[in-house]
């Protein structure tokens, strides 16, 4: 099924428990920030909701296993003066701060 769908399978070498851990942490994050909260209405909004978190993901979330940095950061995240300001995505479901320019 995954196949027909154009998605690449990548089996885990044997005996390695931990070898998707990183995918798998990937996908609770989704499940529990995500898809706890909205209900997709079809496989289009699905996509449009994964693509949004995957990019508030990768350079607005910051990550306690990275030691608080972000993914990819950006120019917002490297700004040390100015008011800080509110950043929505999916209508306010995920927030990102940081400081406007001055």
């Amino acid at each position: 099924m995954l196949r027909a769908c154009g998605t690449e399978v990548l089996l885990t070498p044997p005996r390695q428990p931990v070898a998707n851990a990183y995918a798998e942490r990937f996908v609770l994050s989704v499940r529990s920030e995500l898809l706890s909260r909205v209900i997709p209405l079809s496989e289009a909004h699905l996509r449009r909701l994964i693509t949004e978190y995957f990019a508030h993901y990768n350079s607005e979330r910051y990550h306690q296993g990275l030691g608080g940095k972000l993914i990819e950061p950006t120019e917002l995240a490297s700004r040390t003066s100015g008011r800080v300001v509110c950043r929505k995505r999916l209508g306010g479901l995920l927030r990102y701060y940081h400081r406007a320019a001055a």
